[in-house]
């Protein structure tokens, strides 16, 4: 059904929380038309930012409180719902936005992981406004899939002395089957035995854990990437609901 207003969307600035990050003219005021990308907090936030943990035990159990942080990532100010749709140089300013909050919540000692996320479609619990938006989840603790990650790749280190990603790169670079693109120092790749129909690993190839050492020139190559790749899914699935996360270092 058509949408008759969509609070991302660029003077509706008033429908949602104020900004904590924009992307802008010079001289163009927070909260005002004239943006190019917002971050402001999510209505229904999973953690909030305000108090403290308390880390406290009862019994045997560990408790703290829900502090944390759930921001939006109004990706464009047009209302354009898959980011396939975006240009490069628009999904290389979503990707430095990425970059810039993950540095500045890396500052708050109470926080050990960030989570960025977006889910596109319905079915993947984008809900049904249309318009291109991503998340981003700060956590006092290390998610279980996180530990897990950095586990299986300590232990596979400890025994080869190399890591695991490198080594899986130069795999399927040799074996040339399950290749999605190569290009301009990124890879993407469908993993051996694939959890989802269509997943899709994008992966660096120079060694790097943590996606804010990323430069500028690399935020946009994989902005390149993520453009060719989104866009291969919507033309070849006839646009799927998707989900992507970004895996990056604690």
């Amino acid at each position: 059904p058509p949408e008759t207003s969509c609070p991302f969307c660029e003077g509706s600035e008033a429908q949602t929380p104020p900004e904590i990050y924009a992307i802008r003219p010079s001289g163009s005021r927070p909260n005002t038309p004239g943006w190019e990308l917002r971050v402001v907090p999510s209505i229904s936030p999973f953690l909030r930012i305000e108090g403290e943990l308390d880390r406290r035990g009862k019994g045997l159990y560990d408790l703290m409180n829900g502090v944390g942080a759930h921001e939006i990532i109004v990706e464009t100010n047009q209302h354009t719902a898959n980011m396939s749709d975006l240009s490069e140089e628009q999904i290389a300013k979503v990707l430095q936005c990425y970059s810039d909050r993950l540095t500045d919540l890396e500052k708050d000692k109470r926080f050990k992981y960030a989570l960025i996320f977006k889910n596109y479609g319905k079915s993947a619990g984008g809900g049904s406004l249309q318009h291109s938006r991503s998340q981003l989840i700060a956590t006092p603790v290390n998610p279980k899939r996180v530990k897990e990650e950095l586990a299986g790749s300590k232990q596979y280190f400890d025994y080869h002395e190399r890591c695991i990603f490198c080594d899986l790169i130069r795999q399927e670079i040799e074996q040339k089957e399950r290749i999605v693109l190569d290009l301009d120092g990124f890879i993407a790749i469908a993993p051996f035995a694939a959890r989802f129909p269509f997943e899709t690993w994008i992966l660096p190839k120079k060694h790097c854990a943590d996606f804010i050492c990323q430069d500028s020139e690399s935020l946009r190559n994989l902005a390149k990437v993520m453009k060719l790749v989104l866009s291969k899914l919507k033309k070849g699935l006839n646009d799927p609901p998707y989900n992507y996360m970004i895996h990056t270092a604690p």
